[in-house]
């Protein structure tokens, strides 16, 4: 077999697939963007497959992409496992998604806990959409991720449940006929919950605003577009206040997803960390999840 792939296209690969993009990947590894290109030129050349594409101003992997993708970080792992065997040690790294209602208030601690609990291992983070998340989870572009909502599926470990709550601008009113939402575009666990919550009670319910970002749903809820569903760990957003003529809302699950093929250690570690931080924290906004 003549073609071969080398360690350090693959670890550029991996960053390109982490770090979202060319530009960050060249950054995190101090080369120049030139270089991760012509390492993913190389990997192309080996397979013979295109493995990423222009996707308007940003760039997406291929199936051919993912696939490898896989593969280079078992490959890598065991790289890396052959050195440490030899006492060469090299800090691993944890990439952990998470959608933004957690970014906040939880990310910079849990760095701290897992700092203690893995320090052997860097954490970087992933913000997005809990649809963008799992997909990057199933490429192996991730190794965790936390996400709000429920979830029956083997990769999912619940640590805990998020306390609701309505918000509106100050001087909404409730009009006579339909309440109107501000809600992330679907598909979201919150959106549901909201509708669901107001269904519930006979309460007819319209979108009036959608948005894609947390910050969209603060600012069309500031600007008096509707009311929103959200969980805000016990905080009250600037510019908005908290409704209580509008019927409660159940907690939302918040769980922890792992990769296939996680490192058992790394994913229990972090799931014990979490929960230990939640039941630290004093957060009126969370219930702490018990058992395994």
């Amino acid at each position: 077999m003549e073609q071969v792939l080398d360690i350090v296209p693959l670890r550029s690969f991996v960053a390109v697939a982490d770090r979202g993009g060319f530009q960050r990947a060249a950054t995190h590894l101090h080369l120049s963007q030139a270089a991760v290109s012509q390492h993913v030129r190389r990997l192309e050349a080996a397979t013979g497959r295109r493995l990423v594409q222009r996707d308007g101003r940003r760039s997406r992997f291929t199936t051919d992409g993912d696939q490898l993708l896989g593969y280079a970080r078992q490959i890598l792992a065991l790289h890396d496992e052959a050195l440490r065997s030899f006492g060469v040690e090299s800090a691993e790294t944890v990439t952990i998604g998470s959608t933004e209602h957690a970014a906040a208030q939880l990310l910079p601690r849990l760095t701290a806990v897992l700092g203690e609990s893995l320090p052997d291992h860097r954490v970087r983070y992933r913000l997005d959409r809990g649809t963008a998340l799992r997909e990057a989870l199933g490429a192996g572009r991730l190794d965790l991720a936390l996400l709000p909502g429920p979830s029956d599926d083997p990769r999912a470990a619940p640590v805990g449940e998020l306390e609701l709550t309505w918000y509106s601008a100050p001087a909404w009113t409730r009009p006579s006929g339909p309440v109107p939402l501000v809600a992330f575009d679907s598909p979201c666990a919150l959106r549901t919950r909201a509708l669901e919550t107001l269904a519930a009670y006979g309460i007819h319910a319209e979108i009036g605003a959608e948005a894609s970002q947390l910050a969209g749903v603060h600012a069309a809820t500031a600007a008096g577009l509707g009311v929103a569903l959200l969980a805000t760990f016990g905080t009250i957003p600037e510019g908005l206040v908290a409704r209580r003529d509008l019927p409660p809302s159940e907690p939302l699950p918040l769980t922890v997803w792992r990769r296939q093929g996680l490192d058992g250690t790394v994913g229990r570690c972090a799931i014990a960390s979490l929960r230990r931080l939640l039941a630290t924290s004093g957060n009126p906004g969370i219930v702490i999840a018990r058992g395994a």
